[in-house]
């Protein structure tokens, strides 16, 4: 997998060129913090790609799981940052709570909220399936069920009776761990795991798309009818992709709790999801290098449109996502892969 060049290019500018500009003082410890964030965000969109580029289900949902491993995260980060002798978080205080909730209690475990990050989210994920995927609603439909149930959950998480923060959700954290949040160690050292895991997540996701499995889910993608005719137990392929996907997006999301120190019900919106969609459709869809690149440049493309024309970003998105349907269908991946080949077919015939 390490032949291609942008592999080699990659590690080379993000494990190496980065952290010797940030200890020579050329890159300042803020811009590692931002494309810290941005590898979380590409973990996500490899959930999306697994999803919908490898299986052909678009699924509205991965920036709500996203949030689900960001609040499992948030809400151990709350408890140990709770000043010594009080109980409660202050939005429970507030709320007249006298007791913490049951749901919070695993959650004061470093162990248990590392776990149930992950685990909640696959849980919902596997139940919201089964029950969708057995009915064989595919297409249009499952899009607007999946987002329907992202509306839903909006609001759910936005309510103070959930006991989530509201629509402030949870914040000011100022440690991890023990570790100070605004030391730049403890920020270089969140920046350094982000990377990591974005190329263990990436290790593991090519893996499966080149396992038996991943070559099934390409088949379910490609003539769903002609799996099911051959006795392939579609339903059981499409939960189990589905709640690995949810359990990837929920990983990004608790790495990227500690590095923002915010996380809202904002995060998990419709709006959300739709980005990432876009995300793996500018990049390239069914090819996991082109998730994370249409994260990573999408989300600096944000970071600084934002900056400089604030109000124009919606716009931008919204062009960039009409140019890919209708110029780049395969997305930058399959833009370069064609501008390769007709490089090589210019050789052959100069030869």
């Amino acid at each position: 997998m390490f032949k291609n060049k942008i592999y080699i290019i990659f590690i080379l500018v993000f494990a190496l060129v980065f952290p010797i500009g940030y200890f020579t003082g050329l890159i300042p410890i803020n811009t590692l913090t931002l494309w810290g964030r941005y590898f979380c965000l590409a973990i996500a969109a490899l959930g999306v790609d697994l999803i919908w580029g490898y299986t052909g289900i678009l699924s509205m949902t991965q920036a709500l799981f996203f949030c689900m491993g960001a609040y499992g995260m948030g809400m151990y980060m709350t408890l140990s940052n709770l000043p010594e002798g009080q109980l409660l978080p202050s939005f429970m205080v507030w709320n007249q709570v006298e007791e913490l909730p049951f749901f919070w209690v695993p959650f004061d475990n470093f162990s248990y909220a590392l776990v149930l990050s992950v685990l909640v989210p696959g849980v919902f994920a596997g139940i919201m399936g089964y029950f969708i995927f057995r009915k064989r609603i595919k297409g249009v439909y499952f899009a607007i069920i999946t987002q329907a149930i992202a509306l839903a959950m909006f609001l759910l998480f936005s309510r103070n009776e959930t006991m989530l923060g509201g629509t402030n959700g949870l914040t000011d954290f100022k440690y991890f761990l023990g570790f100070d949040l605004r030391d730049n160690s403890v920020k270089f050292g969140l920046y350094a795991w982000s990377l990591i895991a974005l190329g263990l997540v990436y290790w593991y996701c090519h893996n499966l798309v080149n396992s038996k499995f991943g070559k099934s889910l390409v088949a379910i993608r490609d003539s769903e009818s002609r799996m099911r005719f051959t006795k392939y137990k579609v339903t059981h392929y499409n939960v189990a992709i589905f709640v690995i996907g949810a359990m990837v997006a929920a990983v990004g999301g608790m790495l990227y709790m500690p590095q923002t120190g915010i996380i809202t019900p904002g995060r998990m919106d419709v709006q959300a999801s739709i980005e990432m969609i876009i995300w793996v459709a500018l990049g390239g869809r069914g090819k996991l290098k082109g998730a994370v690149i249409g994260a990573l440049v999408l989300n600096l493309m944000y970071s600084v449109f934002t900056t400089v024309l604030p109000s124009s970003w919606l716009y931008i998105l919204g062009g960039l996502f009409v140019i890919t349907v209708l110029y780049l269908p395969k997305g930058i991946v399959g833009m370069v892969d064609q501008m390769k080949e007709k490089l090589n077919g210019m050789f052959v015939k100069t030869a």
